[in-house]
């Protein structure tokens, strides 16, 4: 990242009145690549950028990831693909989570996009559309192994396999499901997933003895090969995210690289000469001679949830806490123990120290939920994310 904790803040521009959001687009490659890494050469590595990519910006995170060598891309929804298909190259290969929902079965089929049907009236539907077009067209389908969220039951699939030409028709080339507990390796679900998973793609394959499979998110590349399958989905591991929390102490520490640097800029700083509350609901008191550092950004950008109960800035070399109730557009930070000749122009919540995973400890948040919960309001800076 072009600044990180003890550096200044000579890379940034002129002072603005929004918070500056750096994404560093080469770290979010190197991530897949390291991904890409663990697994066996015929085993792909897919990339999630559902939710404009968890809300970095898929426009850029999707054509940077191309550039890596990912060429399978989850999205969420028809209009995310189609957003998709506008800054992706043709032969990426767009699956669309969400499926293909009634009456959208055209464009999908128009458009060269996947859908992952997961219910016997969205296959009825697609085997129809695809007569219609004159023949199958690729498609996913997803079976629930036991998060009990979207996919076939069990009943499901013996009905379906009741009559086998439903699965040609309707040109399935990808089974997956999805675990609900790869963040936690002991989990015995993990197991009973892997266990069903295999039973029903055994089953399915002898009727597509060429399809793919796919289990694995980013958690899930870490509990082993058996995990692995053809395709792997990796999403939260690209942003940033420690993949198994519970093993940081035993995994490297230079496992994941941080994609994120956000910079607050400072509306203005004071010194308290009476002492008093601050804030909301004056619940927060301070001293006489406290100096304070209001910045541009609160909970509509994502920082009630992003820095938690443990809130903490970091000025040059100094680190500072958030006082009193985050506001809607206003942060307060308790500059004390900064030198008194010292008025910040900038206060950083997000670095290289500072992580996602950090901030979820203190916050209690799911990383998920802070990088989703950014506003739209900062200056997006996007570095590096070159080909090769």
């Amino acid at each position: 990242m072009a600044t990180h904790q003890g550096e200044p803040h000579r890379a940034l521009p002129a002072l603005t009145s929004a918070g500056i959001l750096t994404i560093d687009l080469s770290a979010i490659q190197a991530n897949w690549r390291s991904i890409k890494a663990r697994l066996a050469a015929h085993v792909s590595a897919g990339a999630v950028i559902k939710a404009d990519a968890y809300g970095l910006g898929a426009a850029h995170v999707g054509p940077a990831l191309y550039r890596a060598g990912c060429r399978e891309f989850f999205v969420a929804s028809l209009v995310e693909a189609r957003e998709a298909r506008s800054y992706l190259p043709n032969d990426a290969r767009i699956i669309v989570l969400g499926g293909a929902q009634s009456g959208e079965e055209g464009e999908f089929i128009e458009r060269d996009l996947t859908p992952v049907l997961f219910s016997l009236p969205a296959l009825d539907r697609w085997r129809q559309a695809c007569r219609a077009a004159g023949g199958p067209h690729p498609s996913a389908l997803k079976i629930d192994t036991g998060m009990h969220r979207l996919g076939l039951t069990p009943a499901e699939v013996d009905q379906l396999l009741l009559e086998p030409a439903y699965l040609q028709e309707c040109g399935i080339g990808l089974v997956m499901s999805h675990l609900a507990c790869a963040d936690e390796p002991e989990h015995p679900l993990n197991q009973e997933q892997l266990h069903r998973f295999e039973a029903t793609a055994d089953r399915l394959r002898v009727h597509l003895p060429d399809v793919r499979l796919s289990l694995a998110n980013s958690s899930g590349v870490f509990l082993g090969p058996q995990w692995h399958f053809d395709l792997v989905r990796t999403g939260a591991f690209l942003y940033g995210f420690h993949p198994q929390p519970l093993l940081a102490d035993t995994l490297p520490t230079d496992l994941v690289q941080p994609v994120l640097q956000l910079d607050l800029p400072v509306r203005q700083v004071r010194e308290v000469s009476h002492g008093g509350t601050v804030g909301y609901g004056a619940d927060a008191r301070i001293e006489p001679k406290t100096r304070l550092a209001v910045v541009a950004g609160g909970y509509a950008d994502g920082l009630n949830r992003l820095l938690g109960r443990q809130a903490v800035g970091i000025v040059g070399e100094h680190s500072t806490r958030v006082i009193g109730r985050i506001s809607m557009d206003l942060t307060i930070f308790d500059i004390s123990e900064l030198p008194a000749h010292e008025a910040p122009a900038w206060i950083q919540v997000l670095n290289r120290e500072l992580t996602v995973n950090h901030l979820t400890q203190s916050s209690g948040a799911l990383g998920y939920e802070v990088l989703t919960s950014l506003g739209r309001r900062y200056q997006r800076r996007y570095l590096g994310g070159e080909s090769g």
